[in-house]
């Protein structure tokens, strides 16, 4: 397949993967240095078997090159067979365009799968040709008779981008803790409302009481951690999408990889390990993605998963931690609400309208949403 924008003569490849371009390159496009659209994290995913083959995510990287042959820009797209591992849900929208006789799979979908962080996703050089970027995209949609194109999670700084393209955005809510300077974490409980702060101390309290907490990072993760781990994100993963997205192998490839990105918060009890949580490492956050146990243990998945992630953060003067998709619970926790979006491209006009319609009403409801919610947040008023 091929994507072309016939008003300029830039020609857009499809790739048979991130894995097979060059590393350098492709980071060199992302400033930000994003790990979740870094070559380590989104080749592994392939070479793991994590998406491929039998996963409804065929790696279809959308590249464009400069007059030397090296990349100016990419997507990091994927051809989806279904909309599992995307967290922002348009089962609606498959159901509402197969009962009117259409077919919405496949769909092209430009995203770090699994993984509902905002970040780039368009890399390219420069805005022009992100914009051709996105024409290409639209273009590889048109040519191969697919229903539509959606970029997930997209950062603020690049919706511009996809509204000079005409896609439509759609908003979402997720909730981020925010270091406002902190020295520690009694400095950040001190800007709590009263019986906020004393509900918090009572959780780490009894948490901390029932297991041992060990922080490993990087070469000091060893092959046995993972093992570990792997056995506390089957039972999340079993419980939540029947099986679980990541390989094994996965885990093992990114400990070669990224390492230095990685940050490990593993329970013990009476010495032996009850529950784990992954982050992801970026310059100035730190990403909470996967969480396991195999003791139900109360307020344990709170420390492990949110207070010992604020704990870190100011140590290492981070500027936030996301902790990942949904979770009204978190706001108690000093996670606020804050907006994500998503942008899409529907091939079809009267099924556009459609969704256009419907994304303009949803926009205003996760408004009214967010202002009830940051009413509700737990710091001290005035």
């Amino acid at each position: 397949m091929s994507g072309r924008d016939e008003t300029d003569p830039i020609i857009a490849e499809i790739a048979s993967g991130v894995a097979a371009l060059n590393s350098v390159q492709w980071d060199s496009l992302d400033p930000s240095a994003n790990p979740f659209v870094g070559h380590a994290f989104l080749s592994a995913l392939e070479d793991s078997g994590s998406v491929g083959p039998g996963t409804g995510w065929s790696p279809a990287p959308i590249i464009v090159r400069d007059e030397a042959g090296g990349l100016a820009g990419a997507l990091p797209a994927y051809l989806k067979s279904h909309s599992q591992g995307e967290y922002i849900f348009d089962h609606a929208w498959a159901d509402a365009y197969e009962r009117a006789g259409g077919r919405y799979y496949p769909k092209l979908q430009i995203a770090a799968p699994f993984s509902p962080v905002p970040g780039p996703r368009v890399l390219a050089r420069d805005d022009a040709t992100a914009v051709r970027l996105l024409r290409a995209a639209e273009n590889v949609v048109v040519q191969n008779g697919l229903s539509s194109a959606h970029a997930t999670f997209v950062e603020s700084g690049q919706l511009d981008l996809f509204r000079r393209a005409g896609w439509l955005i759609r908003a979402g809510t997720q909730f981020h803790w925010a270091n406002d300077g902190y020295s520690d974490f009694d400095d950040f409980l001190a800007t709590l409302a009263s019986r906020k702060r004393r509900a918090i101390r009572k959780e780490r309290a009894a948490a901390q009481a029932a297991v041992d907490i060990e922080i490993v990072r990087g070469d000091q993760i060893q092959p046995e951690h993972w093992d570990m781990f792997w056995i506390f994100y089957q039972d999340t993963g079993a419980r939540k999408w029947g099986r679980p997205y990541l390989t094994r192998a996965f885990f093992d490839l990114i400990a070669s990889r990224m390492s230095d990105h990685i940050v490990l918060v593993l329970a013990h009890k009476g010495g032996h390990p009850v529950a784990g949580a992954l982050n992801l490492l970026g310059p100035d956050c730190l990403y909470g993605r996967y969480w396991g146990c195999t003791e139900d243990i109360p307020f344990l998945h709170f420390e492990l998963c949110y207070y010992q992630a604020i704990d870190f953060a100011i140590a290492h003067r981070l500027v936030r931690v996301e902790a990942g998709a949904q979770g009204e619970h978190k706001l108690a926790r000093g996670y606020l609400p804050v907006t994500t979006w998503s942008a899409h491209y529907i091939a079809d006009r009267g099924f556009r309208e459609a969704v256009e319609d419907f994304l303009m009403r949803e926009r205003r409801a996760v408004q009214r949403e967010q202002e009830f919610l940051g009413e509700l947040g737990p710091f001290k008023r005035g």
